[in-house]
């Protein structure tokens, strides 16, 4: 997978695309009025810099040559308005486009994570975090340079060199086309130096999507890697991606540093073909000395916008990259689609059905073949079975994270996909054993935004036990947590998670594998606020742990995604089946680990 993102990362596409340019012009409608001020302000700078010879052209040919130290006064001080009204027009127009940037990245990274929100799981299963987090952080600020230092900024390069080869042609045609002599230089440079340039900014890209997953898998395994001892083999694998993306700015740099000195060294021979031919002008009195020196003046101020044209080229080529990028995953298609007239329970009963139930993550693999059950309002119904069963499955099609491949998951007698997702999703309480915690306080994580009293917060960490541990925390409730969880055990965290549970009070419970990472003084202590939790509503376990489901009023035996068994815990034992053959071999390796396990009051070496 990491692969493809590596060479996801490489394709740059056209330096300009229309249809692109068009959606991305789109968002700049909204600051139209900080657009069309700012490019007014580029042409007065264009305008400003185009005037500045010119007047050294009149001071010399003028008040310098007749001695008239009172109008060279005035030329003076005409020459330093105009550089600084220079100044004031670049900072406004620069304070506005960098304005207008900031607010696009706002609305493209707003726009991306409201997409994102609406995305369904399957999605998420095709798509790595990593390459998400580039399409939010890295692509999102390519723009931003397109928009702050790019649009409007060609405008005024173009303008200003239009601008000076009007000039030069209007003071003296035949020197200008001396100086325009080494324009075809300039562009065979140019072309050999954004080829290259295309190339190595492909592999600097490429360099740095691998480092960044090289980076990522090592802080997240960072605990196997100290476990495994493999510091030093790690350390050895992300110094040789990090000289990787080292060496590949350094080629970058090499093309650079060689393009602009020879851009500049094109930009002295025309300097001295300027003087060479208009010194003898001067001399045969067909040029002014004013005029030469205006002459040489524009050539300095020629160069610098091809200069900067050919860095803007980069930008919009690494743009359009970005923004179809971009665009690509505005566009994709959410896969759990909304009811088009979403519908409500007003009081919600509990009533689960599965009928002839098929679904398969890939096609022509089914995870789930023709289950059909049924919950009752109120009922308690554990699903067990192998790993890869299906049972997680189930949950996540109830709750409508996935839709059924075939048949229909009817609560309340409403079919799960005619449901409003908010009000299902409301209705149906999920304690997973992987428990997600956010930053924040421990009543954030409880309350997750909604608006619950802290009454009934506390009263529901009392419900589980989870009080205990929150009121020996530096705050209590108002604890800090940190990324994760991390400073939480994974039982602590799993209280925490009853407890969030509990404080939204949903008619329907359900439990996976809840219990599983819960050493057993816990999860006798959790035991009883399980049996009040679950009381009155309906409740749904998955559990490894067949001794916690004994007293459910049913149990499902999933085998290889289809139900084999179905009844009560005596029920299923004196059929001899599948569930038989599980609780004994629970049973047999409880047995054994509780004879090698020392006595209650015996401290245990750990």
């Amino acid at each position: 997978m990491a692969q493809v993102d590596y060479h996801e990362e490489e394709a740059l596409g056209r330096a300009y695309d229309a249809r692109l340019m068009r959606r991305l012009l789109g968002y700049l409608s909204a600051y139209k009025l900080k657009v069309a001020a700012a490019t007014v302000l580029v042409l007065a700078q264009a305008g400003l810099e185009i005037l500045q010879p010119y007047i050294v052209k009149i001071a010399i040919d003028g008040d310098i040559k007749t001695g008239n130290l009172a109008g060279l006064a005035q030329v003076a001080t005409l020459y330093v308005c105009v550089l600084g009204a220079e100044f004031l027009v670049v900072f406004f127009q620069t304070k506005l486009m960098q304005e207008v940037g900031q607010s696009i990245m706002y609305d493209l990274r707003l726009a991306l994570f409201s997409k994102l929100q609406r995305m369904s799981l399957p999605f998420y299963d095709r798509n790595p975090v990593g390459r998400l987090m580039t399409r939010i952080t890295s692509d999102v600020d390519v723009l931003n340079e397109l928009f702050s230092s790019g649009v409007v900024t060609i405008v005024g390069d173009v303008v200003t060199l239009i601008g000076i080869m009007v000039a030069i042609a209007l003071m003296n045609s035949e020197l200008s086309l001396v100086a325009f002599s080494v324009l075809p230089l300039i562009f065979i440079v140019t072309l050999v130096f954004r080829a290259r340039v295309r190339q190595t900014y492909r592999d600097v890209r490429t360099a740095l999507a691998r480092m960044n997953a090289n980076l990522q898998e090592n802080l997240t395994g960072m605990t196997t890697a100290h476990v495994m001892n493999r510091e030093t083999r790690q350390y050895e694998a992300f110094e040789k991606t990090n000289a990787g993306h080292r060496d590949a700015n350094v080629r970058s740099i090499f093309y650079y540093a060689i393009f602009f000195p020879a851009v500049e060294l094109i930009g002295a021979l025309a300097t001295a073909l300027i003087v060479w031919y208009g010194g003898r002008q001067v001399i045969g009195e067909s040029l002014t000395l004013g005029a030469l020196v205006a002459f040489l003046l524009y050539a300095q101020r020629f160069f610098r916008p091809i200069q900067d044209m050919t860095e803007k080229y980069n930008i919009l080529q690494s743009a359009m990259a970005s923004s179809e990028r971009i665009f690509t995953l505005l566009d994709d298609e959410v896969e759990v689609v909304p009811p088009a007239r979403p519908r409500r329970v007003e009081t919600v009963a509990g009533e689960i059905v599965f009928d002839h139930v098929h679904f398969a993550y890939q096609t022509g693999e089914e995870v789930l073949k023709d289950v059909s059950f049924r919950v009752a309002p109120g009922e308690k119904v554990a699903i067990v079975g192998a790993t890869g069963a299906g049972k997680t499955t189930i949950i996540s099609l109830l709750t409508r994270f996935y839709d059924v491949t075939q048949g229909a998951i009817r609560v309340d007698g409403v079919d799960v996909r005619e449901w409003d997702e908010a009000a299902l999703r409301r209705s149906i309480g999920v304690v997973l054993q992987d428990v997600f915690l956010f930053s924040g306080t421990v009543e954030e994580n409880l309350r997750l935004g909604d608006d619950i009293p802290r009454a009934r917060l506390e009263a529901a960490a009392r419900e589980v036990h989870a009080d205990r541990f929150i009121s020996r925390l530096s705050g209590g409730m108002d604890a800090e947590v940190k990324e994760r969880g991390a400073t939480f055990s994974t039982g602590e965290k799993q209280l925490l998670a009853f407890a969030r549970a509990l404080a939204f009070d949903p008619r329907i419970l359900v439990l996976d594998e809840a219990t599983s990472s819960v050493d057993t003084d816990t999860e006798l202590l959790i035991q009883d606020a399980l049996h009040r939790l679950m009381s009155g509503r309906t409740s749904i376990v998955i559990a490894h742990r067949l001794s916690t489901i004994q007293d459910v009023d049913r149990i499902v035996v999933l085998h290889k995604g289809q139900i084999r068994e179905y009844g009560t815990h005596q029920e299923l034992l004196a059929m001899k089946g599948i569930y038989s053959r599980l609780y004994a071999l629970q049973y047999q390796s409880q047995e054994a680990s509780s004879r090698e396990r020392p006595p209650r009051d015996v401290p245990s070496i750990s």
